[in-house]
């Protein structure tokens, strides 16, 4: 019992428990330095993360698969889900709108004028 459990905790946060859990922030560090680094670090950099972020997501998303059994939901509610998307479209068009309006109003547009 104790072992499955020990064997658990080490699979729920695989990337947490080694050194790489750091590489998730390496394109911050980077772009930090992106001044003084040369491109090919910044490149570098990015790659790091990408790979990290990629494999973490997988590994999740295959814990997920196996200890969450999905329940297909039924092609209504996703009709109905789509439809309420797309109808809220038209009310968050102009509040939208008018925020950015504002803030460029108050920024850059008077500046560029």
């Amino acid at each position: 019992m104790r072992t499955s459990v020990s064997i658990l905790v080490v699979r729920a946060e695989l990337f947490r428990l080694f050194s790489c859990y750091p590489e998730r922030y390496a394109n911050e560090v980077g772009e930090a330095f992106r001044a003084l680094a040369p491109v090919s670090a910044v490149w570098a950099t990015r790659a790091v993360a990408t790979v990290y972020v990629s494999a973490d997501a997988l590994d999740k998303g295959k814990k997920a698969a196996v200890e969450e059994p999905r329940t297909c939901p039924s092609p209504y509610a996703k009709w109905t889900a789509m439809a309420i998307g797309l109808s809220t479209i038209p009310f968050i068009i102009h509040p939208i709108d008018r925020g950015v309006d504002f803030l460029l109003d108050s920024s850059r547009r008077t500046v560029s004028l």
